[in-house]
């Protein structure tokens, strides 16, 4: 078992490169940098757009290694789904867009792990917290009317078979 390497990078999803700043920095451990760059465009080819943070675990003597993808911020989610570049520079005052409480369930499934959030419920709780600093509606209605709704059991079946 050799001495493990670790290189922590952000990269956009699907178009890692063995140039900057993967190549450089993985050069000296002797990988094969094209089978790192294209396991990395595998495992990031859902975030097309989005910068994602990636580790890349080596071990300098087997040449093995291992790519670890994480998640990008939630704003960069809500930003993508919606189409737009930026949120809205004045939230209380401007929208910048409207989406279905379905992709905000969908955006909280992939940051579960990283929430401070015990259930699916909480979850969408949290994210429909960054749609209102984004300048972001749902369902046609300020996050924190939805917010209030699902408290109140209304959205019950869209989390009916989430644990």
């Amino acid at each position: 078992m050799g001495k493990k390497v670790t290189v922590e990078t952000m990269v956009e999803g699907g178009k890692a490169s063995a140039g900057p700043p993967v190549g450089p920095a993985l050069g000296p451990t002797g990988v094969n940098l094209m089978q790192v760059v294209n396991k990395i465009n595998e495992l990031t080819k859902d975030f097309v757009g989005l910068k994602v943070p990636v580790k890349i675990i080596v071990d300098s003597e087997t040449k093995e290694f291992e790519v670890e993808v994480g998640i990008p911020p939630t704003s960069a989610l809500l930003l993508k789904e919606l189409g737009k570049d930026k949120g809205s520079g004045e939230a209380g005052k401007q929208k910048i867009g409207d989406l279905p409480l379905s992709k905000i369930i969908k955006i909280a499934k992939m940051k579960l792990s990283e929430l401070l959030a015990f259930d699916l419920k909480k979850a969408t709780k949290c994210i429909l917290g960054t749609c209102l600093s984004a300048g972001i509606t749902v369902e046609g209605q300020d996050p924190r009317v939805i917010q209030k709704k699902i408290d109140e059991g209304e959205f019950d079946d869209l989390f009916k078979d989430e644990k």
